[in-house]
């Protein structure tokens, strides 16, 4: 963990840096944090305009998947890597802010919900500090949620998010990524008020739809994932993005039993979902 002390560049008020820069960073003119429970800003010059100057109303949580934290801080905030985050939450509670909320952090890549597909424009993203399912997985530290849950409050209040916007890097891109994993405690978040939560049917035996499956029953399922949010084709086959779609489905709101198997803990537990999204957003939803 990084640690010691060096003084922010460029701040009017000569803050001291409580997470000093990674190698290979150079300083940067720094800003004034958007949150109050931002400990240390480390500018990213990897940031642009919000496209339309789309205001933000999505949350995305990102863990970081790699072994160290400097690694982190240096990918995420060196010219040219092309990634950056809005904020990172360190292990032990810290947050650190990496762009202003008002500019289009990259942090999702290739990714769609809710029929939009530039995710980086309606979103602020946040780096949880986890090495990640290639790197041991470790659960995440009570403090380190603690400080998220805050975080989120703050900017669901600044940004007016709804709960069911609050969403994980892999439902927005289940083709490509896992996090912030199953282990991830959504339930916690939720009993907080930051994001939409059932609690899961129970498991049972039971066959379950998967990989090579067809019929209008799957067509029906894949809809109903898509009036979620989740960007899937209702095509009436369970081809591999499906797979896909319902492992990310399964990570976020059935993390017992994430395998991609459409049984009836994961049907019962995305229509309880569905039941609780505000009319409108049902409604839009259908027509996209």
């Amino acid at each position: 963990m990084l640690s010691g002390s060096l003084a922010s560049a460029g701040h009017e008020s000569k803050r001291r840096r409580v997470v000093p820069l990674p190698k290979g960073i150079v300083a940067m003119q720094t800003f004034m944090p958007d949150s109050s429970v931002v400990s240390d800003v480390i500018p990213s010059p990897n940031f642009g305009e919000r496209n339309k100057a789309r205001r933000p109303d999505m949350i995305v949580l990102h863990y970081t998947g790699m072994p160290d934290v400097e690694g982190a801080l240096t990918r995420l905030c060196k010219a040219g890597t092309e990634v950056s985050a809005h904020y990172v939450v360190l292990e032990d509670g810290r947050i650190l802010q990496c762009v202003p909320e008002s500019k289009r952090a990259w942090h999702a890549g290739v990714a769609k919900w809710a029929g939009e597909d530039d995710i980086n424009s309606c979103s602020i993203g946040i780096e949880i500090i986890n090495r990640g399912h290639d790197w041991g997985y470790p659960d995440y530290p009570l403090r380190q949620i603690a400080a998220v849950i805050t975080l989120c409050r703050g900017i669901i209040i600044r940004r007016n998010v709804p709960p069911h916007r609050v969403l994980g890097h892999s439902d927005v891109a289940p083709s490509r990524k896992k996090d912030p994993g199953e282990k991830f405690p959504w339930r916690s978040l939720a009993a907080s008020g930051v994001g939409h939560w059932v609690e899961p049917a129970p498991i049972e035996a039971g066959a379950g739809f998967r990989l090579g499956a067809e019929g209008e029953q799957i067509r029906v399922m894949q809809q109903a994932l898509a009036d979620y949010g989740y960007g899937i084709a209702a095509t009436g086959k369970y081809d591999p993005a499906t797979v896909e779609v319902v492992s990310a489905f399964q990570r976020h709101f059935r993390p017992e039993k994430v395998d991609g198997v459409a049984d009836g803990s994961t049907l019962a537990t995305l229509h309880a979902l569905l039941g609780e999204l505000p009319i409108d957003v049902r409604a839009t939803a259908a027509l996209t």
